[in-house]
């Protein structure tokens, strides 16, 4: 549990009119304002002589309490502040996540496939490790790759998480509704509820509380079962509101739908998942088309006590969200910069790659799988896996499959009676000299 702030609400300092206008408390209040530090902090934080930390704590508080930007969903009320890092990182986003034009950091249409393929897959296997889903990335990957059956609940979860935004890429301009909300949970938590009709139902009890799970603590007990309904239905209609007369910037609207999912937790079990399903969704549908490039879920994987934190904070601090739209839209950033040195380094393999191109008229999609061989010498791969992988149809991967093997740089080997996989064949090793040869005139 998170310190309870003192209370700031009959608390008014004697000095406040004399020291406000005071360069050194005003240099320490922006501070304060402009990382949204909560109490724990400040009160380590060096003062000023005269000053205690819950003098300067209360002015910032009274500050805060100032914003215009305020919601109610049932009967609770919730504000946030857009400070100046607030300002920055949405524009930052805008500029990057929802632009249009191109960009140094744009994606080769290319390989466009490939990458949303692998960045469906991170988000997958993050969010339900999140949740508590045990598993390397590489056997979950190979999953998802390979087509394979779970084998236990880590793996289900991940294999749901991948199903579910996939469908969500589908629907991404839909309007959210219960039925498809359900239809979204039922998809996420399938067959991994021991009771199968808590999938795609909201809870029937209230015994449900967040707990930490290193000291047991409760740290969150969500409103009764019995005003899930109405919060919900505030929510769909904050969700599809496209005409309200208070504009909320599509990004800050995205991290309290987040929030309010998490908040609410309306469900028996996968309350995470689908709020960053929702979050995810969301963006989609406000044109922040990147979105479905980021695993932004890896990113809150290795902040996750930060990530809890953010919600303890709103929800202990007079529901002030800012605590949580700043952490996911730092969260949102650092997502995109690992995006940018992903698409630089893959770039840089493009280079080498095209060192197959134009031998024996080897296609960009071929000499991709010949790379593969490259970097994984014992790799067997099946028509399903390079469809997956590449992010195109059956027939297209059959193809490039079919090609390679004609020219014996594959070669088919029997998996079972109806699967075939390919490694490589007999002349592999002669196009490797081939292309040395190329790379070697190139010089």
């Amino acid at each position: 549990m998170v310190e309870r702030a003192p209370s700031t609400l009959n608390y008014i300092p004697e000095k406040f009119v004399q020291i406000i206008q005071r360069e050194e408390v005003i240099e320490l209040l922006n501070r304060i304002n402009e990382e949204y530090y909560y109490w724990h902090v400040v009160k380590n934080l060096p003062m000023p002589n005269d000053l205690t930390p819950r003098d300067v704590w209360t002015i910032a508080k009274i500050r805060r309490r100032l914003t215009p930007n305020r919601l109610q969903f049932g009967l609770y009320h919730f504000h946030w502040n857009t400070n100046n890092k607030i300002q920055e990182l949405l524009h930052f986003l805008d500029m990057n996540v929802g632009g249009t034009l191109e960009s140094p950091y744009s994606i080769p249409n290319e390989d466009k496939g490939r990458y949303l393929v692998s960045s469906i897959m991170e988000e997958a296997i993050a969010s339900s490790q999140i949740e508590g889903a045990v598993t390397t990335r590489k056997k979950a990957k190979e999953m998802l790759r390979q087509n394979k059956k779970p084998t236990n609940k880590s793996e289900q979860m991940i294999l749901n998480n991948y199903t579910t935004i996939k469908r969500i890429v589908e629907i991404k301009n839909d309007t959210l509704t219960k039925d498809n909300l359900l239809e979204i949970h039922k998809l996420i938590t399938a067959e991994t509820f021991s009771n199968k009709t808590e999938e795609g139902r909201y809870r029937q009890d209230d015994d449900i509380d967040v707990v930490d799970t290193a000291t047991g603590e409760v740290v969150h007990h969500p409103p009764d079962k019995d005003d899930i309904e109405v919060l919900m239905a505030d929510l769909f209609r904050f969700f599809n509101d496209d005409e309200s007369k208070i504009f909320i910037h599509p990004l800050i609207k995205a991290c309290i739908i987040h929030f309010m999912v998490g908040f609410i937790h309306p469900f028996a079990d996968g309350n995470g998942r689908t709020a960053r399903a929702l979050f995810y969704w969301y963006l989609l549908k406000k044109g922040y088309w990147l979105t479905e490039y980021l695993s932004i879920s890896r990113l809150i994987l290795k902040a996750r006590a930060q990530y809890a934190r953010a919600f303890q904070f709103t929800e202990v601090d007079e529901h002030d969200a800012t605590y949580f739209i700043l952490f996911n839209l730092k969260v949102m950033k650092s997502a995109f910069d690992e995006l940018r040195l992903y698409i630089q380094k893959k770039n840089e393999e493009q280079r080498q790659l095209s060192n197959f191109i134009g031998v024996d008229d080897i296609s960009y999609r071929q000499s991709v799988i010949l790379e593969w061989l490259y970097k994984e010498p014992n790799l067997l791969l099946t028509v399903k896996e390079v469809q997956t992988r590449l992010g195109v149809s059956n027939g297209s991967a059959r193809n490039d499959i079919n090609a390679l093997v004609e020219k014996e740089y594959l070669l088919s080997v029997n998996i079972n009676k109806v699967t075939n996989g390919y490694r490589k064949g007999h002349k592999y090793a002669l196009l490797l000299q081939s292309r040395q040869a190329t790379k070697e005139d190139k010089n």
